[in-house]
């Protein structure tokens, strides 16, 4: 898993002070705002694939007194290689992308920049996961939880299909309606575990990113 953060400007002078005590996020985006807290992103692989792999991300948001309101947040990255997205379900892409050196089975998004933004309330059952499909609105951590985090499954082909031969997506932005985010480089950081749907056994992610 790798995962990233993204801060206002209050939030880059906390980071500042408490850099000295060893807490430095992996990624930071710094802004305009009145809120403390951050943007986290996490990334993680779940299986590997013919020709890539399946990837939960989920974005959480850490600011304190900001609400990331309609019409939502749009998460972007540069990708590494040549990946391209066969699929993605609780979210859409916004960028088709070039994708005239596929014959037959076309990819979703060929974008070597792809902008990826959430489905809305009315999307059909089977384009949704846990925790998507709310328009990319987001309430703080510190006020309704529930609604603090957001998700989507991303399907990614051209991609390295084992730990040593997949790279991580570079240059990631974050847009979000009355801040201005900017990303760092991005860690990676330990598996999720998740817990089965009859609470019975753990499973964990193949590889994980964390953008914070």
């Amino acid at each position: 898993m790798f995962k990233f953060s993204c801060f206002t400007i209050l939030s880059l002078f906390l980071v500042i002070l408490l850099s000295s005590f060893n807490f430095i996020p992996s990624e930071a985006a710094y802004g305009r705002s009145n809120s403390s807290g951050n943007i986290t992103v996490k990334w993680d692989v779940l299986q590997w694939t013919a020709d890539g792999y399946v990837s939960t991300v989920k974005i959480y948001n850490f600011q304190r007194n900001r609400r990331i309101q309609a019409p939502g947040w749009g998460l972007g990255w540069t990708w590494a290689k040549k990946e391209v997205i066969w699929n993605i379900v609780g979210a859409k892409a916004t960028r088709k992308g070039d994708c005239s050196r596929f014959k037959g089975n076309i990819p979703l998004s060929c974008s070597k920049n792809p902008t990826i933004i959430d489905l809305k309330p009315n999307a059909p059952y089977n384009k949704r996961i846990a925790n998507c499909c709310r328009g990319g609105v987001l309430s703080s951590w510190f006020g309704y939880r529930p609604h603090s985090v957001s998700a989507f499954q991303i399907s990614v082909g051209n991609a390295g299909t084992t730990n040593r031969t997949v790279r991580m997506p570079i240059n990631f932005t974050f847009d979000a309606p009355g801040a201005v985010y900017t990303c760092g480089p991005s860690k990676i950081v330990r598996p999720t575990k998740f817990i089965t749907a009859d609470r019975r056994r753990f499973t964990q992610a193949l590889s994980k990113f964390l953008y914070s």
